[in-house]
């Protein structure tokens, strides 16, 4: 459902999940933020600029009169369970893509399970969910070694399923709605098909209430300017408080804290005559960098804020937009080395990735924000290429292709070799 305008999507700059990484549960208890460490740091930096030139892409690709609304943490964890069982180009392609670089699989998994002991507990005030799951057909050879990665470092539940029973996708779908507290109910379609494998699953709960809370009594409806220059009429709440902004001719922008101020939206609004999709399309790393710099450390006080409050869910099939980002290789059947997944002398089909698939929900009004995201990557075997099996009694002949002329003649009864 597309609720708000394109417009929207400058409200949706928020990324306030890309920068946290969190385990299973909700906080059930607190700790102290801690130094990360030089490889932990590099993953965080790396996982942000991955979902900045997501949100870029897509706003390139997608209808400049349509929200985007993605979580770069749920889609770089889905693929994360993956990406050490790739081997060779593909997996170099897609660590190119996470722009993970030059970090080794090994310090990139312990990144992540630092990560996933630390960031969750630092706000006793804000609940987070974040989940990891592993399903796979029961016939499919999976490698020991693939599950234990997965369950240590993504503290991954692995299940085998049987996929051809309709209750299978049920289950991992009603997985995904406990995880995200029911609003993403369905990730996995009802039909699986007969050549899909394994389904990586990721989840994200978050709800976090405003460090300064908006009074409902002063929310009014007020205009929204879309893109073509019309108005509608939104529920536009207002409080005057000490935020922390920048403004400038070229930029604003805006941070909300949540809780003890450990979690934050962060709000940018381009210039008046520039349009938001250009304005989501020439959004870099460095550029978004450069903003998070600008907001000063302390707010001013009698800051006046006017945010509207809206509800959106937003779906999106990622393959294509991941191909443009320079992930190609685990997409094609017969070139795809995901040789770290399975024992494929047990299977020797090859396996790729068929789909990744994304589905964000998000609720903005006066007392925080409620959002949860799904990233199911879909693993699938290569049909059985067609065989030709001379296992009996055969005629052969050699002949000019041109002319059809018989050169040679036979028939093969008892094949003998020396």
């Amino acid at each position: 459902m597309k609720i708000l305008s394109a417009t929207i999507t400058s409200l949706i700059l928020v990324l306030l999940l890309s920068s946290c990484w969190t385990p299973t549960a909700p906080n059930i208890h607190t700790v102290s933020m801690r130094e990360l460490t030089a490889s932990e740091k590099e993953v965080v930096g790396f996982a942000n600029s991955f979902g900045v030139k997501l949100l870029s892409k897509l706003g390139e690709i997608e209808d400049e009169n349509d929200n985007i609304f993605i979580s770069p943490l749920s889609i770089s964890m889905a693929l994360g369970m993956v990406l050490h069982g790739a081997r060779n180009e593909t997996q170099q392609e897609m660590k190119e893509t996470l722009e993970f670089h030059n970090l080794s699989i090994d310090e990139i998994n312990h990144s992540y399970r630092g990560l996933l002991d630390l960031l969750p507990y630092v706000d006793p005030s804000i609940e987070m969910i974040i989940a990891n799951s592993v399903w796979y057909r029961y016939t499919f050879p999976v490698l020991e070694e693939f599950i234990e990665t997965n369950k240590k470092y993504f503290d991954a539940e692995v299940q085998a399923l049987d996929f051809d029973k309709p209750e299978a996708s049920q289950i991992m779908n009603n997985w995904v709605n406990r995880k995200t507290n029911g609003h993403i109910d369905e990730i996995v379609p009802d039909d699986i098909d007969p050549l899909t494998v394994m389904y990586l699953i990721n989840a994200i709960y978050f709800k976090g209430d405003w460090t300064y809370q908006f009074d409902r009594d002063d929310t009014r409806e007020a205009d929204f300017t879309l893109p073509d220059g019309t108005t509608k009429k939104v529920q536009m709440m207002q409080q005057e408080n000490a935020f922390r902004m920048y403004r400038s001719l070229d930029v604003n922008i805006l941070e909300l804290p949540y809780g003890d101020e450990h979690y934050s939206m962060i709000i940018i609004l381009p210039p008046r005559d520039v349009s938001i999709h250009e304005f989501t399309g020439s959004i870099t790393a460095e550029k978004w960098q450069e903003w998070m710099n600008m907001i000063p450390d302390k707010g001013r006080d009698g800051s006046m804020v006017y945010l509207p409050r809206f509800t959106l869910e937003y779906k999106k099939s990622l393959p294509e937009v991941l191909k443009a980002l320079g992930m190609e290789l685990a997409f094609i059947p017969h070139l795809a080395d995901f040789s770290g997944v399975y024992d494929q002398t047990k299977e020797p089909r090859n396996a790729y990735i068929s789909d990744v698939m994304h589905k964000t929900f998000v609720d903005v009004n006066e007392e925080g924000t409620e959002a949860a995201a799904a990233t199911s990557v879909e693993v699938s075997l290569t049909s059985m290429p067609p065989q030709f099996r001379v296992d009996r009694p055969f005629l052969m002949a050699i002949r000019e292709n041109s002319s059809g002329t018989i050169l040679f003649i036979g028939k093969i009864v008892n094949p003998e070799s020396k």
